[in-house]
């Protein structure tokens, strides 16, 4: 199997997965929202973006630093993962603990189900860290698709156990099945964490390792590229914490189911890039030509993927939110409520620059500068905070939205200017072209055929409306030629023999 095919492979699998994980994530918000109302769904998002900034601290980007370590030197994958896995556990335990004591000192939540649901999701932020670590030898291995079915299963356990905890064992007893709605997180995830050591366990020996002169070397390595994921989160969930402080809770429950649906997608450039990750390093590391190639087709990739979402999500947002919560969460605007839909047409802009920034993010760390992404993250997560402080007082969540946009697209300029000055490569914006355009007729059918729809199943017509939108975009992908036949021999064929007009394809 050629490399690009081993990658689109590897991604497919990934998507796969990541879809059905989505579509379960969705059933979440669903059976949340119904059973906790605004509030009660407000306080479920701040207990995980509270602890998405301590989660990350665990993080420290050593996933993405051992899956660049790993893909130079294969041999030493036993060495590399046992070590990183020491020194993650004991981020992760010390993140944690950090996290619950600083919860239970915050007045702002004393009254709430916050601070003990931070001490119970801590477990599943502590389970979901460990998964990843030991994840990275699959990805390495270009073998994401065990990956995806231990997240797949953990997933259904989880949803499963949501529903006899709002249909079945806590029916009507809010305190307690908020708990267990928490509580289901750990099983599922502990259910993901044993399927995937199983698999990796066929690969290499899983043990704790404890090679301090390694530690200081991939500290040193991550150290820069972790702090930006910090910088990253801070930008990216401190407006939800704000607006808890600054408007309420209800607010931050309308906000976040918005949130939580991007979210599911937002991991999607993580997963393609991780899979690329291994080949662009081999190819900048052998100096071959094909990095370029590799470059050219994620970007394509990542955009072709991205701008039919934000077209398909800005005319279906009421539709959605109406399917994945209930009327409470949906606009009023004849009463001056604004819902959860207008925050997800705003905020898919952001995950739009979002998908494309992570591709610099990954230039940058492939040829050893992730250090350049501590500036770029830092200066925006300054403007974030400084921008939302500003407008959240007197637009609420909305201006929270727009400021997600402008620091997403800020940091989308820096990467891209970045990664240019240390490494060369193009993009096709004739190709950029024509998916926009594919898209946008992609948009016109759906934006028609919405309101016949609407007449036979209401809202539910995006059941309908999505499947045909995919359709036309993917026939309007082909004629335009976005997706032309080299692309297409690419993934149907092995390895391209090379012509003195060109380089070899990855």
């Amino acid at each position: 199997m050629s490399t690009a095919r081993k990658i689109l492979s590897n991604t497919a699998w990934q998507i796969a997965g990541k879809v059905l994980v989505a579509l379960l994530g969705l059933a979440v918000v669903k059976i949340s929202t119904s059973y906790l109302g605004p509030r009660g769904y407000g306080e479920y998002v701040i207990i995980y973006e509270f602890l998405a900034f301590f989660g990350i601290a665990a993080d420290l980007g050593l996933f993405t630093i051992a899956v660049r370590e790993m893909s130079e030197d294969e041999s030493k994958i036993p060495k590399i993962i046992g070590n990183i896995l020491s020194l993650r556990t004991i981020l992760v335990v010390a993140t944690m603990l950090l996290a619950i004591g600083a919860v239970f000192l915050m007045p702002n939540y004393e009254h709430s189900y916050v601070p003990i649901g931070v001490a119970i999701a801590s477990i599943t932020v502590f389970i979901t860290i460990i998964n990843g670590t030991i994840s990275s030898v699959l990805q390495t291995k270009l073998r994401m698709q065990q990956s995806s079915i231990a997240n797949v299963l953990g997933k259904v356990v989880s949803v499963g156990f949501m529903v006899y905890v709002v249909f079945y064992g806590f029916k009507g007893e809010s305190e307690i099945g908020f708990f267990m709605l928490l509580f289901a997180g750990v099983i599922g995830n502990l259910i993901m964490l044993l399927i995937t050591n199983h698999y990796v366990k066929k690969i290499t020996v899983l043990k704790y390792r404890f090679d301090i002169d390694l530690w200081k070397s991939v500290l040193v390595k991550s150290l820069p590229y972790g702090l930006a994921l910090i910088l990253n989160t801070i930008y990216f969930r401190i407006d939800s914490i704000l607006i808890s402080f600054i408007r309420g809770q209800e607010e931050v429950g309308i906000y976040g189911v918005a949130m939580k649906m991007l979210e599911h997608f937002a991991i999607l450039p993580l997963y393609f890039m991780n899979s690329v990750l291994p080949i662009l390093t081999r190819t900048i590391k052998e100096k071959s030509e094909k990095y370029k190639k590799v470059i050219s087709y994620a970007f394509d990739f990542l955009a072709a993927l991205s701008i039919p979402m934000v077209v398909g999500g800005v005319i279906l947002a009421f539709p959605i939110i109406f399917v994945v919560s209930t009327p409470d969460f949906l606009s009023r605007l004849g009463e001056g409520f604004y819902g959860s839909d207008i925050a997800f047409q705003i905020l898919i802009f952001a995950l739009l620059f979002q998908f494309l920034n992570v591709l610099f993010a990954f230039i940058l760390i492939a040829v050893n500068q992730q250090s350049k992404l501590l500036y770029i993250n830092g200066a925006c997560a300054i403007f974030n905070i400084v921008a939302n402080l500003i407008v959240i007082p007197h637009y609420g969540f909305r201006g929270a939205a727009f400021t997600s946009i402008l620091s997403e697209f800020f940091i989308l300029i820096a990467t891209y200017f970045v990664a240019r000055k240390y490494l060369e490569f193009s993009i096709d914006f004739k190709k950029l072209g024509k998916i926009i355009l594919s898209a946008a007729v992609m948009g016109a059918v759906v934006y028609f055929l919405q309101a016949p729809t609407y007449t036979y199943i209401q809202n539910w017509n995006i059941l309908v409306l999505i499947p045909i939108g995919g359709v036309v975009y993917g026939i309007m992908l082909l004629a335009t030629k976005a997706v032309d036949k080299e692309m297409l021999r690419m993934m149907r064929k092995g390895e391209e023999k090379p012509t003195s007009t060109s380089p070899p394809l990855p």
